[in-house]
C-alpha cells in the first residue's frame, strides 16, 4: 500500500513539490502541472502530455529536453481538467501550436478535446494524440476503443523528439499517430494496488495467479492465470504483443519491459533476458530497449512488455536525445535547451473584479449555495470508500476521492464579495473512467 502520506487528498501537491524541488535543474510549477525550466524556443510546437498521477515516472517525469514541454497532472487516477490543460498549454506554447498526448480514456477524451477546441478558438492551433496500445483492453476491430498503457512512452518520445528537431504541428501528429499504429503492449499483475490514504487495495489477485490484461488506474485483469516462471511469462508477452504487428526477420523494433510500481529491477532483468531471446530467434532487431519503471500503478505489482515496430523515421526519432528526469538518452546540445529561464513554482492566481457590488439578494443566494455545498461536502466525504468501491467494479477506484477533492475545492474556494478567484490549478470535478 502506499504508506507515506500527509493528507490523502493533497498527496499530489505534497508530491509535486518534492518533486519539483528534488528537479528544479528540469521544470518548474504552474498552474495545472509543470513546464521545463526554460521557456519554449521561438517557432517550436509545443509538446504537453498528461494524465492523472500516480504512474510515476509517467508524466512529470519525462519534461525536460527532447521530450515533453509540459507536462498536466491530474488528482491521482483522474483526469485533469480542461482549464489545467489549457493553462500548461497558454505557458508552454511559444508560436507553432500545440500538441497534447494522453492514453485514451473517457476523462481524459473529454478534458483534453475540450482544451483543444477552446486553443483553437483562441487562435492557437492544437491537436491531441491518444495512445491505444493495450491489446488486452478492446478487439482489433475497435482499436479506438484500448487504452493507453506503457506504450504511452514510445509514443511520447518520438513527439518530443519530432517537435524538438522542429517538425511543424501536422508532421508531429502524423509520426504520433504512425507510432501509435506501430506499437502494442500486454501486461500483467501480480497484486492490485491502493489508492493513498485507503485502507484496502482496488481488487486483489488470488495467491498463486495473475491477472492478465491489467490496466493502470487499477483496473483489473481481462483474466486470471496460474503464476507462471519467468521464461514462460516472458513467452505469453512477446506473443501477445507481437500479434498483430507484421513483423519480419530483419524488422527494427522498440521495446520496453515495464515494472508497475512493486516489481523488482532484477526481476524485469530475468524476464528480459528470456524476451530479448524470444525476439532475437525472430530475427528482430531491438533498438536501445528500456527496462525498469516508466508508467506504473503505485504499489501495484507486474510488468507490461511494449513492442514498436519502427521504420526509419521512427528509429530516429525514438533513438533522438532526451534529457528528463526519468527519460534520459544520447547528449543534447545547447538549442533544445536555449530558452530563457523561468522564474517561479508558484501556482499565480487572477483575480477578477466583478463591475458592480452584489445585491443583497445575491448574497442571500450565496450564502444557501454554500450551505447546499456544505452538505454535499458532509455527504460525499461520508460516502468516500464506497463510491470508490462502486467505481472499482468496472473502473479505476478513484471516483470516491474525485469527489471529495472536488466539492472540498468548491467550498475552500468561496470569493470574497466583489472578487472571483481564478483557480486553474484546482482539481474540480476530474474524471477517469
Amino acid at each position: 500500500m502506499t504508506w507515506l502520506v500527509n493528507d490523502p487528498n493533497t498527496f499530489v501537491e505534497d508530491m509535486l513539490t518534492g518533486f519539483l524541488d528534488v528537479h528544479s535543474r528540469y521544470a518548474v510549477g504552474v498552474p495545472g502541472g509543470v513546464v521545463r525550466v526554460r521557456e519554449t524556443r521561438p517557432g517550436k510546437v509545443a509538446f504537453i502530455v498528461g494524465g492523472g498521477s500516480g504512474h510515476y515516472p509517467a508524466f512529470a517525469g519525462i519534461v525536460g529536453p527532447g521530450l515533453a514541454d509540459g507536462v498536466v497532472v491530474g488528482n491521482v487516477f483522474a483526469s485533469p481538467s480542461q482549464e489545467q490543460a489549457h493553462s500548461v498549454a497558454m505557458i508552454a506554447q511559444a508560436g507553432a501550436g500545440v500538441v497534447f498526448g494522453s492514453g485514451n480514456y473517457a476523462g481524459d477524451v473529454l478534458n483534453f478535446t475540450a482544451a483543444v477546441e477552446r486553443l483553437n478558438s483562441e487562435g492557437i492551433p492544437a491537436r491531441v494524440i491518444y495512445v491505444t496500445d493495450d491489446v488486452a483492453s478492446a478487439p482489433a476491430a475497435e482499436i479506438d476503443k484500448r487504452r493507453g498503457i506503457a506504450g504511452d512512452i514510445v509514443v511520447f518520445k518520438v513527439g518530443g523528439a519530432a517537435a524538438e528537431a522542429d517538425y511543424p504541428l501536422d508532421e508531429v501528429v502524423r509520426v504520433m499517430r504512425l507510432a501509435n499504429d506501430r506499437t502494442r503492449t500486454l501486461g500483467v499483475a501480480f497484486s492490485g494496488c491502493t489508492l493513498p490514504g485507503a485502507a484496502h487495495p482496488l481488487f486483489t489477485v488470488p495467491e498463486g495467479k495473475m491477472g492478465v490484461g491489467l490496466g493502470i488506474h487499477g483496473e483489473p485483469g481481462i483474466s486470471e492465470a496460474a503464476l507462471p516462471r519467468a521464461d514462460e511469462l516472458a513467452e505469453l508477452l512477446v506473443k501477445g504483443a507481437l500479434a498483430e504487428l507484421p513483423v519480419v526477420p530483419g524488422s527494427h523494433v522498440a521495446a520496453i519491459l515495464n515494472g508497475l510500481g512493486a516489481t523488482k529491477q532484477e526481476e524485469l532483468f530475468v524476464i528480459w533476458s528470456t524476451v530479448a531471446r524470444l525476439l532475437a530467434e525472430r530475427g528482430l532487431i531491438v533498438v536501445d530497449p528500456e527496462v525498469g519503471e516508466l508508467v506504473t500503478s503505485l504499489d501495484m505489482a507486474g510488468c507490461s512488455l511494449t513492442i514498436a515496430h519502427l521504420d526509419d523515421e521512427l528509429e530516429a526519432l525514438w533513438r533522438a536525445p532526451a534529457d528528463t528526469p526519468a527519460f534520459r538518452r544520447g547528449a543534447t546540445d545547447a538549442r533544445t535547451d536555449s530558452g530563457p529561464l523561468r522564474h517561479t513554482n508558484a501556482a499565480v492566481e487572477r483575480a477578477v473584479t466583478v463591475s458592480a457590488p452584489a445585491s443583497k439578494a445575491s448574497h442571500a443566494c450565496a450564502v444557501r449555495i454554500m450551505a447546499a455545498l456544505r452538505a454535499m461536502q458532509a455527504t460525499i466525504v461520508a460516502a468516500e470508500e464506497e463510491l470508490g468501491d462502486l467505481d472499482a467494479v468496472a473502473g479505476d477506484g478513484d471516483h470516491g476521492r474525485g469527489m471529495v477533492t472536488g466539492i472540498s475545492a468548491a467550498v475552500a474556494h468561496q470569493a470574497p464579495c466583489g472578487v472571483r478567484p481564478f483557480l486553474p490549478s484546482v482539481h474540480v470535478w476530474a474524471t477517469s473512467l
